[in-house]
């Protein structure tokens, strides 16, 4: 059975360059960072102070406070960005079938500014203090499930929870539902709000992250030499993936077309990527073999590009691997030096901004990228936005435990 064509016609994003999809776009290419002392809580005693947050964030602009008082940080983020991407998509649930249109939001880690505040009451207050919200506010897949409640549709609902990888999961299976009939319309993305005491200390403990605290907005260097470590972002992005046909029978605007998914394991380590790149390589591979595409088609890679040591110099020894003599052709950039690390949410917010480039055809840049890396020797678009002509672009994902997850996207020129 041929498989039915699966569209993007609705975007929306919380981020820690704003919260729309125009904010956030115009950051990127600005080559604006979303990196500064933390602000929520006291970070002084941490050896990272640092972290790419979300700001002027209200969530009664989209709920009512008592939903706000029972939904988790990340949770918000996530019906704050459906909303705005079913709004941006036009739809109207009273003329379409709830059964067809689904939810599939990834988190990494889930609720864990709940189960920090609720811990703490337990110590000081005991058991019978703790919140009976504490449960469905901190478990992973709430968000998916307060967005169909939100909307009142009744498709196919789960959480992806691969890490770094989740939200790219959740894409690449949401787009094979539609593809397989089982929907029409899928709400699909990510969401993360992991920039808390406990979260912190524990990738402060593991030596993940930058410790340049004194230049926040230069910490975050993918790919570049002098690079030390990642920087923890937050927020959600979140896309209206629908069939073709049922986009253009409402006659909506469409974006992109989502046209290629590969998914691959390490089976390495928890935390390391592969030394080879093999689960890298796999991943893109196999995208490319499911969109019908030769490596030299790619035009632009949204990298995975997180700033430690070993993720850039894996990325681009699979790069390599995979696309031969063209990898040095291709245009490569990291949206993570402005973000940060969105972990759950990082592949939909940059599953985004390579629709939006493919839209735009502007490539957001790699800022801070200043000393070169000779074992990182591929063109990353450093420290400036591109005009480019770019046709079919690719967006990686790996995540802990050593999940693999590539999209493919191509311009909408119909």
């Amino acid at each position: 059975m041929e498989k039915r064509r699966v569209v993007i016609t609705g975007l929306g994003v919380i981020s820690p360059l704003g919260n729309t999809v125009e904010e956030f776009w115009s950051g990127l290419v600005a080559g604006r960072s979303g990196i500064d002392t933390i602000q929520s809580f006291d970070a002084s005693g941490f050896a990272t102070t640092i972290a790419a947050e979300v700001r002027d964030f209200d969530p009664l602009a989209y709920m009512d406070r008592k939903e706000a008082r029972h939904m988790d940080r990340f949770t918000q983020f996530a019906v704050a960005a459906a909303q705005q991407a079913v709004d941006d998509a036009g739809l109207k649930f009273d003329e379409i079938n709830p059964e067809e249109v689904g939810v599939y939001i990834g988190s990494g880690i889930g609720g864990i500014k709940t189960f920090e505040e609720q811990h703490r009451v337990l110590l000081e207050r005991g058991p019978r203090r703790v919140s009976p919200h504490f449960i469905p506010m901190m478990i992973a897949n709430m968000a998916s499930g307060q967005v169909s409640i939100r909307f009142g549709v009744r498709g196919p609902n789960s959480a992806p929870v691969t890490a770094c990888a989740s939200s790219s999961h959740a894409i690449g299976d949401a787009m094979r539902f539609i593809q397989r009939g089982e929907a029409e319309v899928m709400i699909a993305g990510g969401t993360e709000a992991t920039i808390t005491p406990l979260a912190l200390a524990s990738f402060c403990s593991a030596k993940a992250m930058s410790t340049r605290n004194d230049e926040p907005a230069r910490a975050s260097r993918p790919f570049d030499k002098e690079r030390d470590g990642f920087v923890m972002g937050e927020g959600a992005g979140i896309l209206i993936l629908e069939s073709l046909e049922h986009a253009q029978r409402r006659g909506a605007k469409i974006y992109a077309e989502l046209i290629g998914y590969g998914m691959s394991g390490d089976a390495y380590h928890v935390t390391a990527p592969h030394p080879e790149a093999e689960g890298a390589r796999l991943s893109m591979q196999r995208a490319l073999k499911d969109a019908g595409l030769k490596p030299e088609q790619i035009d632009y890679i949204n990298a995975h590009g997180t700033s430690t040591p070993l993720n850039d110099l894996t990325e681009t020894m699979a790069v390599k691997k995979v696309f031969g003599e063209h990898a040095y052709r291709l245009a490569i950039s990291s949206t993570k030096s402005m973000t940060g690390h969105l972990l759950g949410a990082a592949g939909a917010v940059e599953a985004i901004a390579t629709v939006m480039a493919l839209r735009e055809q502007i490539i957001p840049p790699t800022i801070n990228y200043e000393v070169p890396d000779p074992d990182c020797d591929l063109d990353y678009v450093p420290n400036q936005a591109r005009p480019a002509k770019i046709n079919t672009a690719m967006s990686n994902s790996f995540g802990f435990g050593g999940h693999n997850a590539t999209i493919i996207l191509k311009r909408w020129a119909e």
